[in-house]
């Protein structure tokens, strides 16, 4: 059976205030989620899963297991290149989000698909290597690093196009993937971004020559994650 969600593309968002738009649906989920674990009548209506779309201004992330060295610039160093930086409750270290990024929020209860956070992370990075491969580009995983990545073969250099990071309780999920399109890369200089040193980084318009169509691939994203995870999108 298809798993029902709400699909919104906020636009461009402030990072703290999508973060709280998570925050509200997630403890929804969880609250109903809980109280009928324990057969206690609720007055919550049956919640969707939902999926946010956003784009934000500069900002760095780090996860919680993540390390502030991997910033690389300090805090005046981030006014001056229009950066905020947050310490987040999701999983992964350090990474970027900013214009020209694709940054989805699924929110998802994996108990009502049917899978184990391996699985959904595994089935998110499928959709991003199914959203490229539409360009001829080929993408893959890479053992032991989260995300979708380029040259991922044994002897090349990695270069990572989608971040994700992900928290979750009770089988619930949110925070999620990040998407080099348009990405101004020269921000990720100043971080060794996920903690690594050795890997760099790409968006589909340095692959490609040119600036891509963001709707384009929003659709693309939003079609390839209805596949991968059997989705019925609701208004």
């Amino acid at each position: 059976m298809s798993y029902s969600v709400l699909y919104q593309d906020i636009g461009i968002k402030d990072y703290k205030e999508a973060w709280d738009l998570q925050e509200n649906v997630f403890r929804k989920i969880i609250s109903r989620k809980i109280a009928l674990q324990k057969n206690n009548p609720t007055d919550e209506p049956a919640q969707p899963g939902t999926l946010f779309l956003v784009e934000h201004p500069h900002v760095y992330t780090l996860g919680k297991s993540g390390s502030e060295d991997n910033l690389l610039i300090d805090h005046i160093q981030l006014q001056t290149r229009d950066a905020q930086f947050f310490r987040t409750n999701r999983g992964g270290d350090i990474t970027y989000h900013g214009p020209g990024q694709i940054v989805g929020y699924p929110i998802f209860d994996l108990e009502e698909i049917g899978i184990g956070l391996r699985e959904y992370i595994s089935r998110l990075e499928e959709a991003v290597i199914l959203t490229v491969a539409a360009f001829g580009i080929r993408a893959s995983r890479l053992k032991d690093a989260t995300g979708v990545w380029l040259d991922a073969e044994q002897g090349k250099r990695p270069r990572k196009i989608c971040a994700i990071g992900v928290r979750a309780s009770k089988y619930v999920t949110m925070h999620g993937f990040a998407f080099n399109v348009n990405t101004n890369l020269t921000y990720f200089n100043y971080i060794n971004p996920c903690g690594y040193t050795d890997k760099g980084v790409t968006s589909l318009e340095m692959e490609l020559g040119g600036k891509q169509d963001p709707e384009k691939i929003k659709l693309l994203v939003k079609n390839n994650l209805r596949e991968v995870f059997d989705l019925k999108w609701i208004n």
